[in-house]
């Protein structure tokens, strides 16, 4: 059977354009499925997927395949080189990345994850679905664990690898009855590190908390966010923070007149956004993997080194999505898109704890869900709420209230944070099937702005 390195070598070899970039991605998937305190399904898959992406001249030709045997990889690059050479100049050719040294690494077996990955998480799960049951809880959800190998290898001799351990855990708990309802989630790279009796006793609280119905109207609120909904609004900042599109006047990061916002104070408070490939508990790929060019990305900068990024410094807008060509557009430096976010305030900031013990009336918020984009312009977002909001008073959690949909831009909403946080790892509700490494605070809003009572439950 053909190694995923042998793939590249065997690719790089068949292309007859003047460049290629070959990437090959090995990925293996272990979950567990449970339901109603009882684990229904677990299983593994594996998947593997070949990119080839032929250069002539200026034109640019991908395919990108599934399950590539032996004797189909000459058709996909044959058919790479001859969408090259049909190809339009592509705007963002550059020349590719000049070889650096060979992942040390590179030449090892891919060792793929297995349902053994979950050998000490599973019996703390079923500890737990024995002290639901015990409380007149139930518990569904599921637990999921990826490992996906990307081999990156290019005709100017790059030979990069990268591999990514991927974990999460959602959990909700439902009463008896199944009227009320509460979610919590965690990112993990092994499940060594999930505390599943914890979670579980967070639940109970919240549903305990949810006896107490109180409704209430539409209106601004201040509200605490958990770091789940504070990481659900900065990926979709982060998403929406391609240069080019601020150049062209597209989106909330462009300078009326002309140029980008990036110099410009956000926040008053000393909040800090980045990425850093070397992130501990959130590493991701510390070099460039573009499958396709986009508004935020170039193929032509595959395998360009990646190091710590601030996007936001102490409330200053300090970066936006950069390829080697819209850098050169722009005049500010080459930051492409890393795999994962961190977002900081003033050290020693309070636990989610201490911050509801100091709101004398406000709400709590589990998490968003269903968010969509109003304007991109203002970057104007909107969503609902779900799996339990709650209502605050002098320090102590008194209710359930109904749920809302919000509107709130993101960017707009940096401004207006009066308090932040301690920062940990954490789980996006929304996003987490696309962007699941993040470090966030819980933040204090003290207008946040639930512009309708929702129906949901």
């Amino acid at each position: 059977m053909t190694t995923p390195q042998e793939m590249v070598e065997r690719a790089l070899g068949l292309s007859r354009n003047d460049g290629c970039v070959v990437l090959v991605d090995e990925g293996s998937t272990a979950n567990l499925r449970f339901a109603g305190n009882t684990l229904t399904t677990n299983g593994v898959a594996r998947s593997a997927r070949l990119t080839v992406i032929s250069i002539a001249g200026q034109g640019v030709g991908v395919v990108s395949r599934a399950a590539v045997r032996d004797d189909q990889l000459a058709d996909v690059v044959a058919a790479a080189d001859a969408a090259a050479r049909d190809a339009q100049p592509a705007e963002d050719a550059r020349p590719l990345v000049e070889a650096g040294p060979a992942s040390p690494h590179w030449g090892e077996a891919v060792r793929p994850t297995d349902i053994g990955v979950f050998e000490g998480f599973a019996p703390a799960l079923g500890e737990a679905f024995a002290a639901a049951e015990a409380g007149g809880r139930k518990l569904y959800g599921f637990a999921e664990h990826k490992l996906t190998s990307t081999f990156l290898g290019t005709s100017t001799g790059v030979r990069l690898r990268h591999d990514q351990p991927t974990g999460r855990l959602e959990l909700n708990a439902k009463s008896g009855d199944l009227k009320r309802s509460a979610w919590t989630g965690v990112s993990t790279q092994d499940f060594t590190d999930v505390d599943v009796s914890a979670l579980g006793s967070s639940l109970a609280q919240r549903l305990e908390w949810a006896k107490t119905r109180v409704d209430l109207p539409a209106g601004r609120y201040e509200t605490l966010l958990p770091p789940s909904a504070v990481a659900d609004l900065m990926i979709y900042m982060f998403w929406s923070s391609a240069a080019r599109d601020a150049l062209d006047g597209r989106s909330v990061f462009a300078k009326p007149g002309g140029g980008t916002r990036v110099g410009e104070q956000l926040a008053t408070l000393p909040i800090t956004l980045s990425s850093d490939p070397g992130a501990a508990g959130i590493a991701c790929a510390p070099f460039v993997t573009a499958h396709a060019s986009s508004r935020e990305s170039s193929v032509f900068d595959n395998g360009l080194p990646l190091g710590r990024t601030d996007w936001v410094k102490d409330g200053r807008l300090e970066a936006l999505l950069q390829t080697r060509y819209s850098a050169e557009l722009s005049g500010l430096p080459v930051t492409p898109a890393i795999d994962n976010l961190i977002m900081t305030g003033p050290a020693g900031g309070p636990s989610l704890e201490e911050m509801i013990a100091a709101t004398r009336r406000g709400l709590l918020v589990t998490c968003l869900w269903y968010i969509r984009e109003v304007d991109p312009q203002t970057l104007l977002l909107t969503g609902l709420t779900r799996d339990g909001v709650y209502l605050v008073e002098h320090g102590e959690v008194v209710g359930e209230v109904n749920n809302f949909r919000f509107n709130e831009s993101p960017v707009d909403l940096l401004g207006r944070i009066s308090e932040v946080g301690g920062s940990g790892q954490t789980l996006p509700r929304e996003w987490n099937d696309y962007f699941q490494r993040t470090v966030m605070p819980a933040v204090r809003v003290p207008d946040f702005n639930m512009s309708t009572v929702s129906q949901a439950s």
